[in-house]
C-alpha cells in the first residue's frame, strides 16, 4: 500500500498542519533583525517549557541502564534545587557553564538548570581527549565546569583552570537543598541557550551558539514532522505507549534536542544507554522498559541487525525506527525491512546541521525510493537555496552550494568573526558546506563539496560508490575519498571493512563497483581494513583520520 494510499497525500498532510487557528500555525515576525516564519503557538523559554511538563506529573521521563529513573515530578525538583545551588555559587543569565561528562542523569539536570537561569550549558565532546578538552576551554570561557572523573583523568592531573564539580563526586551536594522554585530570571527567546561544537571531521571545532528560539523551533519543527508522518500513514506499528530508546550523547543534537527535549515537551518516556554501544544491552533493555522506537545512526542499527539476540526479540514492539547522524542508505533500508518488514515503507531520511538547528528537509519513503539522494522538501519555515561559487542562484536541477535561512539558525560561532564572515551570508543566510540542488521540490544531496573528489575534471560524490560497495553482501563497513594523482588531480580510494570471517580481494570489489558506476568513479584503489572505521560521537566516519591527514584524538567509552 503506498503512501498515498494509507492515509492523506503528502501536501495535504502539511497543508492541514499548518492552517490557520491550528496548533502550528505560522506567522512572520522579527528575528534577529530578518522577516521569517515562526510558530504562533510556541514556548517563550526553554524554562516555560519545563514548567509546562510538570502536567506528565508521575510519568517517567528518563530511565538509564544503570538504574536510575526519573519521573517528570521529579525532574521538575531536581533542576530547581540544581539551580538553585549554581545561582549561590554566582551562575547567572549568560554565564557558560561547561558539562564534560558521560550520559548521565545529572548531565540532563543541569542542561536544564543552567538554561532556566539563562545561563549557557556548553556541551563538550566527551570523546575529547586532553588537547581538545583545554582546547574547548579555552575557546568557551566557562564559569564553572561539570565533569565526571573519567575525562578529568585524561588531562593526568593539570587544572582544567576553572572551579570544576564531579558528578559521582561532590555533584549530589547541588541537590541538598530540595525546592520546586524555579527560577524567575526574565528570558528572552533570542538569549543564547547551548553552545555546541562542531564535529570536526575537518580541522578544530567551532562553537556553535544556539538560542532558546532556536531549540523550541526544533522542537515543533520535529512534532509537525511527527505529525504529518502519522498523517500520511497512519498504520498502527509498534507497542502502544512505548518508550524511545536513546544512544546519541547528550552533546549532540540528537541526545539534547530530539530525546532531553523533544521527548520533555511531549511528555515522552526516554531509555538511555551508557558506555560502549552494546546490541545485546539495547535488546535486553527493549524487553524490560516496553521501548518501541529505536534510535541510532547507521552502525548502531546495522550492529543490531547482525546480532543474534534479535531472534528472540518480538520485533512487533518495535513501530519506529529513528536514524541520525549519518546518513539512511538504500542498504540499510533494505537491510532494515527484512528483519523487520512490519516498518517496511516507514523509512525516511533528515537532512541538517548543528548550524541550521539540526533541522533543514525530511524526505518520506516514497521519496527516497525514486532517488537514494533526496533529503525531501524543506521543512515549514524553512527556505533553502542553492548558489553557484559566485553566489548566484542556480536553475532546478543544477548542483550548487546548499544555503539555509530559518528561525532554527544558530546565533553564530562563538568568538569567531572569521568563521561568521565566512559561514552568514546577507540576510542570515548559512552555508552549509553541502553540495547539491534542488528538484521538483525537493533537496537533492550529492555530497559534502569538501568531500567532493574531481578526477580529470570530473566530479566524483563518495556517497554514490559507498552506496555502492554497501550492497555488497561481504562488506560491512565503507568510506570513499579522494587521494592527490599528478596527471588527474585525484582518484577515488575506497576503505572497506568485511563481515567478519569474510575474504574479498580489492579487485574483485572494484568490479562490483563498474558493474553499475561509471569508470571514472571506480576506486584506483581498494584498502581493506580489519578494525572499524574512524567515527566520531555522532557516527560519522572521520575521513580525514583514514587518510592520515590527522590522527584520531577520539576517546570512545
Amino acid at each position: 500500500m503506498s503512501e498515498q494510499q494509507a492515509g492523506m497525500s503528502f501536501d495535504a498532510a502539511t497543508e492541514a498542519l499548518l492552517s490557520p487557528g491550528g496548533i502550528f500555525e505560522m506567522q512572520t515576525e522579527d528575528v534577529l533583525g530578518e522577516q521569517l516564519p515562526v510558530f504562533v503557538n510556541r514556548s517563550p523559554s526553554l524554562r516555560a517549557l519545563l514548567e509546562m511538563s510538570a502536567g506528565h506529573g508521575d510519568k517517567e521521563y528518563y530511565v538509564f541502564d544503570t538504574g536510575e529513573r526519573c519521573t517528570y515530578a521529579q525532574n521538575i525538583e531536581r533542576v530547581a534545587t540544581v539551580a538553585a545551588a549554581l545561582s549561590e555559587r554566582g551562575i547567572g543569565k549568560g554565564d557558560r557553564v561547561a558539562i564534560l561528562s558521560a550520559n548521565n542523569p545529572g548531565w540532563i539536570t543541569a542542561y536544564w538548570a543552567v538554561v532556566s537561569l539563562g545561563g549557557i550549558a556548553v556541551a563538550m565532546n566527551g570523546w575529547w581527549a586532553a588537547d581538545e578538552i583545554r582546547y574547548g576551554l579555552e575557546q568557551s570561557e566557562p564559569k564553572l565546569l561539570l565533569a565526571d572523573r573519567r575525562r578529568l583523568d585524561r588531562l593526568e592531573g593539570a587544572d582544567p583552570g576553572v572551579p570544576t564539580i564531579v558528578f559521582g563526586e561532590d555533584f549530589d551536594e547541588l541537590l541538598a537543598n530540595p525546592t520546586t522554585e524555579l527560577p524567575t530570571v526574565e528570558i528572552d527567546e533570542d538569549d543564547p541557550a547551548v553552545l555546541l561544537f562542531t564535529s570536526g571531521t575537518t580541522g578544530r571545532p567551532k562553537g556553535a551558539l544556539l538560542s532558546h528560539r532556536n531549540i523550541l523551533g526544533f522542537v515543533m519543527t520535529a512534532f509537525v514532522l511527527g505529525a504529518r508522518v502519522r498523517m500520511v500513514d497512519p498504520t498502527p506499528r509498534g507497542m502502544e505507549g512505548g518508550s524511545t530508546l536513546v544512544v546519541f550523547p547528550l552533546f549532540h543534537v540528537s541526545g539534547m534536542f530530539s530525546a532531553a527535549t523533544t521527548q520533555l515537551a511531549a511528555g515522552g518516556k526516554t531509555v538511555w544507554t551508557t558506555g560502549r554501544f552494546d546490541p545485546a544491552n539495547v535488546i535486553a533493555l527493549s524487553k524490560a522498559e516496553g521501548i518501541s522506537n529505536w534510535s541510532g545512526s547507521a552502525t548502531h542499527i546495522f550492529r543490531l541487525l547482525d546480532h543474534p539476540d534479535l531472534e528472540d526479540f518480538n520485533i512487533a514492539q518495535i513501530g519506529a525506527m529513528s536514524i541520525g547522524g549519518s546518513a539512511t542508505t538504500p542498504e540499510l533500508i533494505r537491510a532494515t525491512e527484512e528483519r523487520f518488514p512490519h516498518l517496511a515503507g516507514t523509512f525516511g531520511s533528515g537532512y541538517g546541521s548543528t548550524e541550521t538547528g539540526s533541522l533543514v528537509s525530511h524526505a518520506m519513503n516514497s521519496m527516497l525510493r525514486d532517488d537514494p539522494t533526496s533529503v525531501g522538501p524543506p521543512l515549514p519555515g524553512i527556505d533553502v537555496k542553492i548558489l553557484d561559487d559566485d553566489g548566484n542562484e542556480v536553475p532546478d536541477g543544477v548542483d550548487g552550494n546548499i544555503v539555509v535561512r530559518s528561525a532554527l539558525v544558530m546565533l553564530g560561532y562563538w568568538n569567531n568573526d572569521e568563521a561568521n564572515d565566512d559561514t552568514f551570508l546577507p540576510g542570515r543566510w548559512v552555508k552549509t558546506g553541502d553540495y547539491g540542488q534542488m528538484r521538483d521540490g525537493e533537496l537533492r544531496m550529492a555530497s559534502r563539496k569538501r568531500d567532493l573528489i574531481i578526477r580529470g575534471g570530473e566530479n566524483v560524490y563518495p556517497a554514490e560508490i559507498e552506496n555502492r560497495l554497501e550492497e555488497h553482501p561481504e562488506v560491512a563497513e565503507v568510506a570513499v575519498f579522494g587521494v592527490d594523482h599528478r596527471e588527474l588531480g585525484q582518484e577515488v580510494k575506497a576503505v572497506v571493512v568485511l563481515d567478519e570471517g569474510a575474504t574479498v580481494e580489492p579487485e574483485a570489489l572494484k568490479a562490483f563497483v563498474a558493474e553499475k558506476l561509471a569508470y571514472f568513479k571506480v576506486p584506483a584503489f581498494v584498502e581493506i581494513r580489519t578494525e572499524p572505521m574512524p567515527r566520531n560521537a555522532t557516527g560519522k566516519v572521520m575521513k580525514h583520520v583514514l587518510s592520515g591527514d590527522a590522527e584520531n584524538t577520539f576517546v570512545e567509552e
